[in-house]
């Protein structure tokens, strides 16, 4: 068991770090390129931390493990509302000022019921994935034109938000280079991180659906964790939520219809009994919170420590309940 943990850590670290290197050679080839640093950031840097959940997501499906692919969009979807923005609103209460975050949130919330649809017949179809995907290119799209109508408005934080992270000039040289060691290695990591994710299953007795729903979730959400805790130190409210926004919304898409793709199938009944209603109810919470009807949204401190709260129970639900 000590041999698997060890390669599930190592896994995660590994995963995370070639990530980020994708992400920087990437984006360092478009800013040589002259592509435009608004789309630099909205297509490449604004959904890059997602890019290990996508990554493990893929290698699972393609493996025969379904649970493991389903259960880590699922899963990541929990933990970055509960862990990640309750930790964050419990640093400093979180306002939300960006009417482009405001514009996200009933997408986000429009994608988690689609989904729950979609999947409410116990099975990921191929059609299903198509139709995630596609709502995905079509988000994606209007991302886009947003950022490009809001390239004078540098008011509006979440706008900012896209440039903000964009890396120093280098050569096309090593920009290639980190692209293709990055990809190289976010792949390897991730077979690797499935591999170690079942054999602990295995070990442990329990499903593969459940390692995905915590330790991978958990794991693969690490970007998310660090990029709004920042943002929650730093004061960029919008920031902090926007991060957890957009990521979510990736997952359920994109993350979520890649297993109908590769491997349609049905999945355990548990995820449309327990783990969807819960992301669903995390998400109306966040919608409820941080839209702001009369104004302002906010998550104060003590909605923090519910979120918070909800996540423990969650864990106890999956392992102790």
């Amino acid at each position: 068991m000590l041999m698997s943990l060890g390669y599930l850590f190592a896994g995660l670290v590994i995963l995370i770090f070639s990530a980020e290197r994708f992400i920087f050679g990437a984006s360092a080839l478009a800013r040589n390129l002259r592509v435009s640093p608004l789309l630099i950031g909205v297509i490449i840097v604004g959904f890059g931390t997602s890019a290990p959940e996508l990554m493990v997501s893929g290698i699972a499906a393609w493996q025969g493990n379904p649970g493991l692919a389903i259960g880590n969009a699922i899963g990541s979807n929990i933990t970055n509302i509960a862990l990640i923005l309750g930790a964050a609103a419990l640093i400093r209460p979180i306002e939300v000022h960006s009417m482009v975050l405001k514009r996200e949130l009933p997408i986000l919330l429009s994608a988690v019921l689609a989904g729950w649809v979609l999947l409410s017949n116990g099975r990921i179809d191929r059609l299903d994935g198509v139709l995630l995907l596609v709502a995905f290119a079509i988000m994606l799209y209007w991302m886009v034109q947003v950022a490009v109508r809001g390239r004078g408005d540098p008011s509006d934080a979440l706008v900012a938000e896209f440039t903000a992270e964009l890396p120093r000039p280098v050569s096309n040289g090593a920009a290639v280079m980190w692209l293709v060691i990055g990809l190289v290695v976010l792949l390897a990591s991730s077979r690797l991180l499935v591999w170690a994710a079942v054999d602990l299953a295995q070990m442990l007795g329990v499903s593969d659906l459940i390692i995905g729903l915590t330790i991978v979730a958990v794991g693969t959400s690490l970007p998310e964790l660090a990029a709004s805790i920042m943002a929650a130190f730093k004061k960029e409210d919008d920031l902090a939520v926007g991060n957890i926004v957009g990521s979510n919304t990736f997952n359920t898409l994109a993350v979520l219809g890649l297993p109908g793709i590769i491997a349609p199938g049905a999945f355990p009944p548990e995820v449309l009994t327990r783990d969807i209603p819960i992301m669903v109810l995390l998400t109306l919470l966040l919608f409820g919170m941080a839209y702001g009807f009369r104004g302002v949204g906010r998550i104060n401190r003590l909605e923090g420590g519910l979120l918070l709260l909800a996540f423990v129970g969650y864990q106890w639900i999956l392992f102790g309940g």
